[in-house]
């Protein structure tokens, strides 16, 4: 996949056409479309503006990785103490073994997790289960 694959998936999953998304980025349609079909490439200051609208690293719309997360995603705190990349580094700080076992604890909380009440408010609400 190369880079204006990778913006037009990018914008089709953000539900936005490309004029929506020139009008963002304060570029002409012709522009996003040039991009997006690959006959000319955005320069740096663009690129790097595309990736922080889709919340994706610039090496991810380069087709240099498939992780998507930014940095804002990685330093993201998800509990008081601990960020996203917190929690990356350690586990990428263990030998094989001890991954294994993280991963197996992290696939035995998830399975303990408590399933989400349907709220009073929720029950006649079309689609809910518990509407027959």
């Amino acid at each position: 996949m190369n880079t204006g694959d990778i913006l037009a998936a990018l914008r089709r999953e953000k539900g936005i056409g490309q004029k929506e998304l020139a009008a963002h980025l304060n570029l002409s349609v012709g522009t996003i479309s040039n991009y997006e079909n690959n006959i000319h490439s955005p320069d740096l200051v663009t690129l790097s503006r595309l990736a922080d609208y889709y919340d994706v690293t610039t090496d991810y719309l380069l087709n240099r990785t498939d992780f998507r997360s930014s940095l804002r995603t990685l330093n993201r705190r998800v509990t008081k103490e601990y960020t996203v990349l917190d929690i990356v580094n350690t586990i990428l700080s263990c030998d094989t073994s001890a991954i294994g076992s993280i991963m197996e604890y992290a696939a035995f909380l998830q399975s303990k997790r408590p399933r989400q009440s349907i709220k009073p408010s929720d029950r006649n609400r079309p689609g809910s289960p518990n509407n027959t």
